[in-house]
């Protein structure tokens, strides 16, 4: 990267840190189980909710106690179900219009990160009637107050329900739209341990790396703070102690409750530090092939990590200290190395591949190109990259097969 660009990003990374204590960040209201969303909707003035969600959730029945409490409470709700794993504009514009249908004044979603960021970019043309998704991507775009926003996680990873972010693809541009303004924030954030049971072993590992990513992209980026380096090693050494677990036993309560609050804090981490080129190339990966954005960050986080070289030795050692894989004592490079090692072992041990198929080299330009753009210079990475070394992650990640 010439000088002059990265004076610009990191100029530009510079103002945010020297905003960020002036920002109005703010954290959701902790609701810990379904039944209290009928006081909440009392309390609110709420008549009618839109639920957001997919049919995954809603043939799990994980549906049925949220539905249970909005009735007792007496509020009409609508469903919509269709949201897909990466939702996309005709998911926003579908649920967009059962809403205003409806005469609806909430919306509460629930499943992943995907009902989520579905749920805030309905709540943001709520807040914009007359702009399209589009128009508002960016940061502090939505400067509006959206709905009542209450956010159900069924997973243990994105940390959408506390964070500032909605992501939305345009399947027509093959492009991924990142929305970035503090009204996104969900109201409520609902951390129920018992909706994640039923979670799938893939859907528990990938989702579980994605909060890993989101607090090692928050502690190793430039623009931290004493609490969200905290809340990043605390969310790593609760991943580290309780992934497995959940992995391969589903019901363990303690295990499934950790996993929650260890992607809340990585949420609130991420949403206040950012995140940084993992997160860039996985974006573009799901906005040009759909691969889910966990898996996707699972299996990105080593080799952009160790690509980051001696600038990231220092973090990732602290990293490796909160989830004991290394001593406070040993040296950077060393400690470094045994987190990269650690987070390739903890891939390899819930079936996470080392590789992901169906990328095609033609279309390599095109990810790298929307992945700089993403990544400079919003993102406080402890190395800055062009377009052409951001390629090289493309290659590593490939699995080509047999083909030379």
């Amino acid at each position: 990267m010439n000088i002059f660009k990265k004076a610009y990003c990191r100029a530009f990374q510079a103002a945010f840190r020297i905003a960020l204590p002036l920002l109005p960040y703010r954290e959701p209201e902790i609701i810990r189980s379904c039944a209290e969303i009928g006081s909440v909707a009392a309390r609110s003035g709420i008549r009618s909710a839109l639920i957001v969600t997919d049919s995954g959730i809603v043939n799990a029945g994980l549906v049925a106690p949220l539905e249970e409490a909005l009735k007792s409470s007496g509020v009409h709700y609508a469903v919509y179900d269709q949201t897909q794993p990466n939702p996309t504009v005709d998911n926003v514009a579908q649920a967009l219009a059962m809403y205003y249908e409806h005469s609806c004044s909430c919306l509460i979603a629930i499943g992943g990160g995907s009902s989520m960021d579905c749920a805030k970019a309905v709540g943001a043309r709520i807040a914009y009637p007359k702009k399209q998704l589009g128009q508002m991507k960016g940061i502090l775009r939505v400067l509006r107050r959206l709905p009542t926003l209450i956010a159900i996680p069924t997973t243990a990873g994105t940390g959408s329900e506390t964070t500032l972010a909605a992501v939305v693809t345009d399947p027509e541009k093959q492009h991924k739209y990142a929305l970035m303004s503090f009204p996104l924030i969900p109201h409520y954030a609902v951390l129920d341990a018992a909706l994640t049971y039923s979670l799938p072993q893939h859907l528990t590992a990938t989702t579980g790396m994605d909060a890993l990513t989101h607090a090692v992209e928050a502690y190793i980026g430039g623009t931290t703070t004493a609490e969200t380096r905290r809340l990043a090693l605390e969310a790593t050494s609760l991943i580290f102690r309780n992934i497995r677990t959940a992995y391969s036993n589903g019901s363990n309560h303690e295990a499934r409750s950790c996993m929650l609050l260890a992607a809340y804090k990585a949420g609130v981490a991420f949403s206040k530090s950012y995140v940084g080129y993992i997160h860039a190339v996985a974006h573009s990966l799901s906005g040009q092939y759909g691969t889910p954005h966990g898996l996707a960050n699972a299996v990105i986080m080593p080799y952009v990590l160790s690509a980051y070289g001696t600038a990231a030795h220092k973090k990732l050692a602290e990293l490796g200290v909160a989830a004991g894989v290394c001593a406070a004592d040993e040296p950077y490079a060393v400690g470094a190395e045994k987190f990269i090692a650690a987070v390739k072992a903890l891939n390899a041990s819930m079936n996470i591949p080392e590789k992901l198929s169906g990328i095609r080299r033609e279309d390599i330009p095109v990810m790298s190109r929307h992945a700089e753009k993403e990544g400079n210079p919003l993102y406080p990475v402890p190395k800055l990259m062009t377009q052409a070394e951001l390629e090289r992650f493309y290659y590593e990640i490939a699995d080509w097969g047999s083909e030379a």
